[in-house]
């Protein structure tokens, strides 16, 4: 007989609210009475020892071979992260298609699809799905200089957007500033990925409100109507001490000489703000841009890091800015 204290759990009521402990003049070990099982409190010591350290679950892998749940749980991310990039390339796949790319079975490509569709990544269709539409707001759709902008070189952009967010890693905060191009590179970010996402634009913000695994920080400021950007002093300050990681700057203009620019006085201040506190700058601009020069300079061509263009650029184009240390990739 011995005076330690004893837990009372009820089988059919997994409840830690029902869990009482009293003192009972019981010898050490278990015993049951109908439908309760008293523990005394070493009993209970032991037992969540052995939870803790209880080996980790282990699951049938496809090629018949035992896997433990953390090596599951990456051949997920890694699938998931392939079926974005196939949506994100032809906005639509099916899951027959999927099975066979990815060797895993039609079962286990819905809940894949299943499991995107609840985080809002995509449209789960019969037998596939689909990328989901950009989220707009009425007025986006309205302004025809938004939508111009958004239809112009839209292919090459989505190349751009993609590239350039296969750079991000996992851990990083980005910021992006306002552009069509940038836009681009949010709908390409790497999912599940821990990202912070620093902007002053609307539509971006919008559009990355579905995304439940994104962080997004908006800063403060009047709005710029034509870019639907919040720009000013209020802007500027909500940046005070903050680190980030990589910036993606779009631009009006790409010139060898002057640099990064845009036609906007606001913005670019914005913007240039945006890329001192980086500490990688990559530009983001279509072939079109290139050798273009508008009225405020966002950053010197030697302040950037990398310059993601589309394969449109030719070798002459792109020299002067390899030849300043920019690594140059074209899309």
């Amino acid at each position: 007989m011995f005076d330690d204290p004893i837990y009372i759990v009820i089988r059919e009521i997994q409840s830690s609210m029902l869990q009482r402990y009293f003192r009972f003049g019981l010898n050490r070990t278990t015993s049951v009475r109908k439908s309760f099982v008293f523990l005394t409190a070493r009993d209970a010591k032991e037992r969540n020892y052995m939870k803790r350290n209880r080996p980790p679950r282990r699951r049938i892998g496809p090629n018949g071979q035992l896997e433990s749940e953390g090596a599951s749980q990456d051949k997920q991310r890694v699938r998931l992260t392939a079926i974005l990039t196939g949506l994100q390339q032809t906005g639509r796949v099916s899951v027959e298609t999927l099975s066979k790319q990815l060797g895993v079975s039609v079962v286990t490509v819905r809940r894949d699809l299943d499991a995107l569709d609840e985080k809002g990544l995509l449209r789960r269709t019969h037998g596939g799905a689909v990328s989901i539409e950009p989220l707009f707001y009425e007025q986006f759709r309205r302004d025809q200089s938004f939508l111009a902008q958004e239809k112009h070189a839209s292919d090459e952009k989505r190349r751009i957007g993609r590239a350039a967010a296969a750079l991000i890693t996992a851990g990083e905060t980005i910021a992006l500033t306002p552009g069509t191009t940038t836009t681009e590179v949010i709908r390409g970010l790497p999912i599940n990925s821990n990202i912070t996402v620093v902007t002053n634009t609307v539509n971006v913000a919008m559009e990355l409100s579905q995304r439940k695994d994104v962080y997004v920080f908006v800063t403060g400021g009047h709005l710029h109507g034509e870019w639907f950007s919040l720009v000013g002093t209020a802007a500027l300050r909500s940046l005070d001490n903050m680190l980030i990681n990589t910036v993606f700057i779009g631009a009006d203009g790409m010139d060898a000489t002057w640099g990064a620019s845009c036609f906007n006085a606001d913005e670019a201040e914005l913007n240039s703000t945006m890329m001192k506190l980086a500490r990688r700058r990559v530009a983001v601009v279509d072939s079109s841009k290139l050798g273009l020069v508008a009225n405020w300079r966002i950053c010197k061509p030697e302040e950037l890091h990398v310059l993601v263009t589309d394969s449109g650029a030719t070798d002459e184009m792109v020299a002067p800015y390899m030849k300043l240390g920019i690594k140059v990739m074209r899309v």
